[in-house]
């Protein structure tokens, strides 16, 4: 019962990462929902390949 618990907030943590991500660099609603549903994936991505780009 524990893990169906931690597994959801692990996802739900994926989605306002990903969605808080999303909107600093494109300020974008559209975005935001479409890279909330990628949650971790977009995540990762972001930190791999778009970090810098928006830092600098």
């Amino acid at each position: 019962m524990s893990r169906a618990r931690n597994g959801g907030a692990g996802f739900s943590l994926g989605v306002v990462i990903a969605v808080a991500l999303s909107w600093s660099a494109n300020h974008s609603f559209i975005w935001a929902i479409i890279h909330g549903f990628l949650s971790w994936f977009y995540v990762i991505y972001y930190f791999f390949f778009l970090h810098h780009v928006v830092v600098n």
